[in-house]
Parts: C-alpha cells; structure tokens; sequence
C-alpha cells in the first residue's frame, strides 16, 4: 500500500559551492524508487552553506521507524555527514472515506 510521505532534513556543511545540486543527486540515489518529490532551498551562513530539503509524496514505508530503518540501509557517508537534522511523518493508507470509513 502507498502511504503519504512527508520529510524535511536540514543538510549543513563548510563552503565549497554547489551544495544544492549534491544534496539534489544524493536524494535521487535514495528516493529514485519511490515516488517522492523534493524542493530544496540553500542559504549560505557566514563560511558554512545549508540546503533545506522539503520531500514529500507517496511510498510504501508504513512508519516513520520503516524509513529510518531505510535510510541506514541505503544512505551513504555523505548523507550522514551532511544531515543535521530531520523531520519524518508517514500517514498510513486508510481503507474507506475519511468520514465514515466505510465506503
């Protein structure tokens, strides 16, 4: 089952340029298969630079634990070199209407 798919990390990492475009790659090596969809925002800081991922979509993760137990699977050393903070909420497919949850 598909289930909606909301996640936010914050990527932090000393100044070197295109930090956008690497966060932007790396995603798609983790989320090709699924189908979620990503807007990144980059703000430079002094001498660090931070892109704000917003990802959002459908996946078959079925909890939060689900996708965190994904990323330790799949997420290479730069995505937990870079992550410094993240937010994960999955809403589980319903079967019914929302208000009656029978039909």
């Amino acid at each position: 089952m598909n289930n909606e798919t909301y996640v936010d990390f914050c990527f932090i990492r000393n100044e070197q340029g295109r930090f956008k475009e690497d966060i932007n790659a790396l995603l798609h090596d983790l989320f090709s298969t699924k189908r979620l969809h990503w807007y990144l925002e980059e703000k430079k800081i002094d001498t660090a630079e931070m892109v704000i991922a917003e990802i959002k979509g459908m996946s078959d993760w079925t909890s939060e634990g689900d996708l965190l137990h994904y990323l330790e699977e799949k997420a290479d050393e730069r995505f937990w070199t870079y992550v410094q903070g993240c937010q994960l909420y999955i809403y589980p497919f319903q079967k019914g209407c929302a208000s009656c949850g029978t039909h």
